[in-house]
């Protein structure tokens, strides 16, 4: 068995994971409140491989993907339906289907039967049901840093923000939102929350961080493709010297 052949094809294979997360993470770096994936390696024992020094453990590199929940940049926009979170928690808002997801992901607007929804379409969750307020008034829409919601002076509802236990485990879907569908998972409401209207909280990748990256990532796997090649051109100096014995 030729491990070197082994091993730089598995470095390959977590390279280019790597390369998918970071163009996931630069193709997101303008949705607010979007959270960047990061990758980690590690070393995994493959099998048992047999040489004339005896048997010996193979061991190949492996990339694991997980989410950042680092906050991002907090910026101004003066839009009255733009809500920030500042600190723990998410919004929970419900899709098409009727599941309920979760998203940092403020930058809401009203539809056409009123209600506040975000820039998707999603139903943003009060906490007795969707945000319904009237189109035809013409007073302000005010939130308070508690999350109520108030229109021409009068309370039209109070956001829901909830927080988990382990939101690593939550799975991230399109639209900056994310599914609460691990059995471990049971989302608990935040009792104080802080928020603020007029505000966006920015995605938490780096594009210069992402690109230096991508430069890494075409290093590593150049070096590989070079270290196949030159095991492929020996293996194939040794096949033709023993096959052409002299």
């Amino acid at each position: 068995m030729n491990v070197s052949l082994y091993q730089a094809a598995s470095a390959m294979n977590a390279n280019a994971r790597w390369q998918e997360v970071i163009s996931e993470n630069l193709a997101s770096a303008s949705i607010p409140g979007f959270k960047r994936q990061d990758i980690s390696f590690s070393a995994i024992e493959a099998g048992v491989a047999t040489n004339q020094t005896g048997p010996h453990r193979l061991l190949l590199p492996r990339a694991e993907v997980a989410t950042s929940f680092a906050p991002g940049e907090i910026r101004q926009t003066d839009v009255s339906t733009d809500v920030a979170i500042d600190g723990a928690g998410f919004f929970e808002v419900r899709l098409p289907g009727g599941a309920l997801a979760y998203t940092r992901d403020g930058e809401f607007q009203l539809n056409a039967q009123g209600q506040l929804v975000t820039k998707h379409g999603y139903q943003v969750m009060g906490k007795n049901g969707p945000i319904q307020l009237d189109i035809a008034a013409s007073g302000p829409i005010t939130i308070s840093s508690s999350g109520e919601v108030t229109q021409a002076g009068e309370v039209r509802g109070s956001l829901k923000i909830v927080e988990f236990a382990e939101p690593r485990l939550l799975r991230q879907v399109s639209g900056g939102c994310f599914l609460a569908d691990h059995p471990s998972l049971f989302p608990q409401e935040v009792e104080q929350p802080s928020l603020r209207q007029g505000f966006l909280e920015a995605a938490n990748t780096s594009t210069v961080m992402e690109m230096a990256n991508l430069i890494r990532v075409m290093r590593g796997f150049e070096a590989n493709q070079k270290l196949m090649q030159v095991q492929d051109e020996r293996m194939g100096k040794v096949i033709s010297e023993l096959g052409n014995p002299t």
